[in-house]
């Protein structure tokens, strides 16, 4: 089968580079699922869960991105993200604990910018529970 070259990367590291059969990830008008020789596109991505299927691999890669750019050549697919962390690197009780401190501080905030801020905030959370519930039921 063909593959195509994918690289995630944050602003810290790179988090993954190889080959893929198959990558999927929420883009900002819903699920993108990504083939090799895909249409040129570039959008940016939502927080939430990437898959990559690597070749020869039985379980997918997984990453968690909270946002950023997404950036598709017919041969290579490039993940620019705010943040990006390794699906083994996900931590339930830290999101869930940052979960709970964002409704915290949007129930008492203080203006209007804090608001849109801390909406933004408490959304990456959430969307990180959600791909830490997604690997979880993988396995």
């Amino acid at each position: 089968m063909a593959t195509i070259h994918v690289d995630v990367v944050s602003a810290e590291q790179s988090i993954f580079s190889g080959e893929a059969e198959f990558v999927a990830l929420p883009g900002e008008q819903g699920e993108l699922g990504i083939y090799p020789r895909h249409t040129p596109l570039i959008t940016r991505i939502r927080p939430g869960a990437v898959r990559i299927r690597v070749p020869n691999q039985a379980d997918e890669e997984f990453v968690f991105v909270a946002g950023g750019i997404l950036e598709v050549q017919p041969n290579v697919v490039t993940v620019l993200a705010d943040t990006a962390i390794r699906g083994q690197d996900l931590d339930e009780a830290k999101a869930t604990e940052a979960k709970r401190l964002a409704e915290e501080a949007l129930a008492n905030r203080d203006s209007d910018l804090d608001l849109a801020k801390m909406q933004a905030e408490l959304a990456v959370q959430i969307a990180q529970l959600a791909a830490i519930q997604k690997l979880r039921n993988k396995h």
